[in-house]
């Protein structure tokens, strides 16, 4: 039988158009259909745990990922989903645009993101990067990677897109704030999985991408140089610690307190057996974050 779970852009429309006819006059929806939009990254659990729950309760649950954390955000805010999923924080430009949505940050669990390098980049020697040669390669200035102790080899960036919770989480390390980042003109990707597949068949590739993604086969992660001398690497010590400055919060969002059908699949993803699936997909656990 054909999952109920969606994944392409059609879908996402599908579940757009399907939660405004089912609405009722009070605005909420009158169906057990559940939509869900938003982070690639924070779709991995969320979709395993949708497909759980179909299969237990025989409920339709629809995921999708269109426009990343700023597609959850927004479809949130227009009322097209029920929950979305972002890997940033819901931001003051976002709220003002949808004053009419109370957004709630549900915390699920943790990752970072990582600046990823393919395999001919990482056996050249680029094992690390400091935050100034990551801004001179991303506003242009390094073109080489052996500028910065890396092999004699053009750097291929590839930019996530801007508004994806993982350039916004790279962009504020970078910048402070990503409304000062300039301008920049490198081929960009969307999610993770496209990111990875970019980097690893790229010669000098290099991307932000969610450091669980970095298997350390096809694309590797490089820790960040820190200004003592030292080198801070994405693992999950440094990830729980913060002490890694890209670490960053894996949320769903919901418009005011979540009931019924939202409030049920909250609750499964904050349980035992839901925050487990975080795991497995290689975040951390709300257990497993420091004090």
């Amino acid at each position: 039988m054909e999952s109920p779970i969606k994944f392409s852009a059609i879908g996402g429309l599908i579940a757009a158009l399907l939660l405004t006819a089912c609405q009722d006059d009070s605005g909420e929806s009158s169906s057990a259909v559940l939509k869900i939009n938003g982070s690639t990254t924070v779709n991995l659990p969320v979709a395993e745990a949708a497909e759980i729950l179909r299969e237990r309760t025989q409920k339709v649950i629809q995921v999708d990922t269109q426009g990343g954390s700023s597609g959850g955000i927004s479809m949130l805010g227009e009322g097209l989903v029920d929950l979305g999923m972002a890997s940033k924080h819901v931001d003051d430009d976002d709220r003002a645009k949808f004053p009419d949505c109370d957004y709630q940050e549900i915390h699920i669990g943790e990752d970072a993101v990582a600046l990823i390098v393919s395999k001919d980049v990482w056996e050249g020697g680029m094992k690390s990067i400091s935050k100034q040669e990551m801004a001179s390669v991303y506003e242009g200035k390094v073109t080489n990677w052996k500028e910065i102790g890396g092999p004699d080899q053009r750097i291929a960036f590839f930019n996530k897109e801007p508004g994806r919770g993982t350039w916004e989480v790279f962009a504020h390390w970078l910048y402070e704030d990503p409304k000062t980042a300039p301008l920049v003109s490198f081929p960009e990707v969307g999610g993770n999985e496209e990111t990875r597949n970019k980097v690893a068949s790229t010669r000098g590739a290099l991307s932000q991408l969610s450091s669980s993604w970095a298997d350390g086969k096809s694309v590797f992660a490089l820790a960040i140089k820190t200004a003592k001398g030292g080198v801070i690497e994405p693992s999950g010590k440094n990830i729980a610690d913060h002490s890694y400055p890209m670490s960053r919060p894996l949320f769903l969002l919901s418009n005011g307190e979540p009931t019924g059908e939202a409030k049920e699949f909250v609750a499964f993803m904050l349980s035992d057996e839901g925050q487990e699936l975080v795991r497995k997909h290689g975040y951390l656990g709300l257990a497993d974050l420091s004090e």
